[in-house]
Parts: structure tokens; sequence; C-alpha cells
């Protein structure tokens, strides 16, 4: 295995299934750990808006676990950002989302692993399940290789094979479509990867059970793959055309739109609060400081986030509301990104410190953006436990699961983006917040169902709707811009 000098030929293989539940996590996560115990600097992505698959990516690389979604982004950006993720690296790997020709609803291809795989010109490894069937895995694997002549199937890796008997007949089958078995792995227990209300939990709550889970991943791929044939089949890729994205490039390109007039402070919900305190000033008096929500109840950010803003001219610094009593000193602006405050309810209610610094900041009219578990965060309550009181509503768990990707429109003027601005984004959760709109709605949702959603108040911009900025770099921009100014 040699390592690539041109970043737009990284070698690089995506990693699909028939459908969700093969084994494609699995085979990804293991086959990153596999090639960087070689020596290999790997670059881990994932299709799709998933939070959670790239932080055990991470684990096993060492290195930033990147989404590439199509629909968040746009196709066009799926290779500038996958050649920002891919520099200096020496092989890639891209784990798919569900199915191979799975993508959004009612948009035939689009934000399919296909859809990627074409535009990144990767060859695909498919992960079948042969798991209660022998040679009808021929017909399985000649139906995806011939669905779509634009996508290559380059290998197929059989997982939950029973036995040697059960591994011959799979590979005779398998021989006869002409794509080559490039790993076998045995049906055994699976690796320990719990799973929660919304996935696998993710790695910032589980420490050292993590790192042995993706261990064993790794072993199992190295055990059961041919490793030098998947890195020969990964330098098989096409160059790509496009050149890498940079924060600072795209922020250029995408000049904001004028800061909004802030909107009239209600009053504190939360006793904690006392209004009036002054906001406090950047340590260096020049970059604005950016707080971000991060430790194991907010573990939902995209890494470009963090990148546009500090390309826009802000130090980003984290803190964990589960641990830290107040918000870093000099904070201007917060970012609390997505994750599983319900799971730890208690622990955020307890700390009263952050809490109150958090309202404060909030309640002084500093930029505040909140998606999803941060919206959470900022309610007068979560299931029934005192949470910030920035917002007057109240968030619960419910049986109910929303799930989805969703086209919206900007309805208030807001810290992130004038009224009008079209932005597409994913919703993921099992609670509801009531009311599920303030005075001043953060998001039109246009599709799949017309609705308003979400709080803009001051300078907060509070929703359930995930969005990711690097197909809107503005949004950073105006950000950082609003806390030179509020």
């Amino acid at each position: 295995m040699t390592s690539s000098d041109s970043g737009s030929a990284v070698p690089r293989l995506v990693i699909a299934a028939p459908s969700s539940g093969s084994g494609k996590t699995t085979v990804a996560t293991g086959l990153m750990a596999a090639l960087t115990a070689r020596g290999l600097a790997v670059s881990p992505h994932k299709v799709g808006p998933d939070y959670i698959d790239p932080g055990y990516h991470a684990l096993a690389t060492g290195r930033v676990g990147r989404n590439l979604d199509a629909y968040l982004c746009g196709p066009e950006l799926v290779g500038p950002l996958f050649l920002h993720g891919a520099r200096g690296c020496d092989i890639a790997v891209v784990e798919g989302v569900m199915g191979l020709y799975d993508g959004a609803a009612g948009e035939g291809e689009l934000a399919s692993t296909a859809q990627v795989a074409k535009l990144l010109r990767a060859p695909v490894v498919l992960v079948v399940d042969a798991s209660s069937q022998s040679r009808s895995v021929a017909a399985l694997v000649h139906g995806f290789v011939s669905w779509d002549p634009e996508v290559r199937v380059g290998g197929v890796i059989l997982n939950k094979v029973a036995s040697d008997r059960h591994e011959v007949l799979l590979r005779e089958a398998v021989d006869a479509v002409g794509v080559p078995v490039l790993g076998v792995l045995r049906r055994a227990a699976p690796v320990e990867t719990p799973s929660r209300h919304l996935g696998l939990v993710p790695v910032a709550e589980r420490g050292s059970d993590a790192v042995d889970a993706v261990a064993a991943m790794g072993a199992r791929v190295a055990d059961g793959c041919d490793l030098e044939a998947l890195a020969g089949l990964a330098r098989s890729a096409g160059a790509l055309s496009c050149a890498a994205w940079d924060a600072g490039e795209a922020l250029v390109s995408s000049p904001p739109p004028p800061l909004p007039v802030p909107s009239p402070g209600a009053a504190p919900t939360d006793p904690l609060v006392r209004p009036g305190r002054p906001r406090p000033q950047a340590p260096d008096g020049l970059r604005r400081r950016v707080a971000m929500a991060s430790g194991a109840a907010f573990t939902f950010s995209y890494a470009e986030h963090t990148e546009l803003l500090a390309a826009a001219g802000a130090e980003v610094v984290t803190f964990d509301p589960l641990r830290d009593e107040e918000l870093p000193e000099g904070t201007q602006g917060l970012v609390i990104g997505g994750g599983f405050p319900e799971v730890y309810a208690a622990e955020l209610s307890a700390n009263e410190g952050l809490r109150k610094s958090v309202a404060e900041l909030a309640f002084s009219g500093a930029p505040v953006a909140a998606e999803c578990a941060g919206l959470l965060y900022l309610c007068r309550e979560l299931d029934g436990l005192p949470m910030c009181g920035v917002l007057d509503a109240a968030a619960r768990m419910s049986k109910r699961l929303t799930l989805g990707y969703r086209d919206a429109v900007a309805v208030s003027d807001s810290a992130l983006a004038v009224a009008g601005t079209r932005m597409r984004g994913h919703e993921f959760h099992r609670t509801v917040v009531e009311p599920g709109a303030g005075a001043a709605p953060a998001w039109g949702m246009r599709a799949p169902e017309r609705r308003v959603e979400g709080f803009v108040e001051r300078g907060v911009h509070a929703s359930y709707l995930h969005t990711h900025w690097a197909a809107e770099p503005g949004v950073a921009r105006r950000f950082v811009e609003r806390c030179r100014t509020s």
C-alpha cells in the first residue's frame, strides 16, 4: 500500500449495502481501523446527515469524521468537501447510508450512496448479509450491479457466513456474477455497539468501551478481508476535477446579508436570571469568542461549522454543560448543537451555575444558535426538570420519532439568516416542544409538510432543524458579525 500525493486522486472506496442492518458500519469502521493500524492515514466519511457513525470513524482513524450529504449541501459540494477532508491522506473510506440506491424520499437518487459514489468517481464494495441464503446471493448482487451502470460495484464482502461449506456455496454463486469476493465475515456475536432511541450510543458516552468496540471491528475486518485487494480497488478511483473546499474561500464567495435589528427581549422566565448584566468582551479585543457545547450530552456537530466560524473571525472554545459551571470567560456568542439532553436532563438541570450563565448571555442579546438538543436545553423545562428558561416553552420525550429531510425557509430575521433565506435541513428526534414555534418562528417548512417551527427571540435562533453551514457559509459570518455588534 502506498501513499497518494494528489488530493484529487486519493484512493477511495464506498462501503454500501443492499439495506440497513447488513453490516456496513461494522465493515466501514473496521476497515478504517485495520488500514490505520497498518500505518496509513485514513480519511473517514459518512454519506448522509448521521452524526453518530462519524464519531466511531474518528476513533478508528484519529481524524475528524466528515459527512457527505448531497441533500443538505447540494451535489456540487460533495467532491470539494470530500477533498477537504481527505487532504494529506493515503486512502479514504466512505460509509454509505441505508441501501445503496436509497435517497431522499421522492427525490430519485438524490442523497443516496449511489449518487455520492458517482460524484466521487469511487468504486463501491457491497456488504451483503448472507445469512439464510446461498445461491440466491448471486441474484441479489447481480441486481445491484446492473441497476445503474454508472455505479461501479468493484467487490463484495459477505457478512454473517455460517460455515466453510456456506462460504464455498456463496463464493461459487458470486463468481458467476463476475464480481470478486473481497472478504468473508463469519457469523459471530456482534461487536458491542449498544443502541438507544436514536441509534448507536455516541462514542463520547462510552469511553474505553467504544475504543474496545472499534478495535474489535478492526480485528474482524483484518482477519476476514483482503486488505491489499481493497486498497488496490481504492486506487482505481478516478481523479476528481473539482478543488478542495476551503472555509475562507467559501466565505469570500458567499457574502453575508445585512444584520437584523434585534427584537425587544421578553422578561426572563427563569428566576436564576438577572437581566441587564454587561456583555463580556473578547479577551484579545479582536476575534469574537464563540462557545460551543460539547461533551456527552451534546455530541452532534459538523466539523465545517467550527471551521467556518474560525474563518469568519471567531475564536471557538468548547465547554461541557455536564461539567462546567459557567460559560468560558469572554463568551460573546453561543452554539449548542444536537445530542441527547433527554438522557442527561437531571445532570443538566442540577448545573444551576451554567444554566444561569447561558440565560444571562441570551437575555443580553448575544447571538445563540441552538439546534435540536440545544433547543431543548434553552426551554423552560425538559421532562419537568428546569432548564435554562431562555424560551417560554416546555420539552418532553415522545413515543413518536420525527425523522427526515426538510426543505425550509427562514421566517424571521435572526443572527443566522434574513427572512426568506432558503436552506435544507434534517430532523431527528423523539421529543416534543410546546409550543412548537414562537411569535417569531425560525423556519417555515416547505416540504414534506407546510408548517412553522422554532424560535427567534433577541439574538436567539432555536430550532429542531439540523443544517449544514457549508451550504450557506454566510450563516457563520453573519453569526460572528452579530457577536461584534450586539
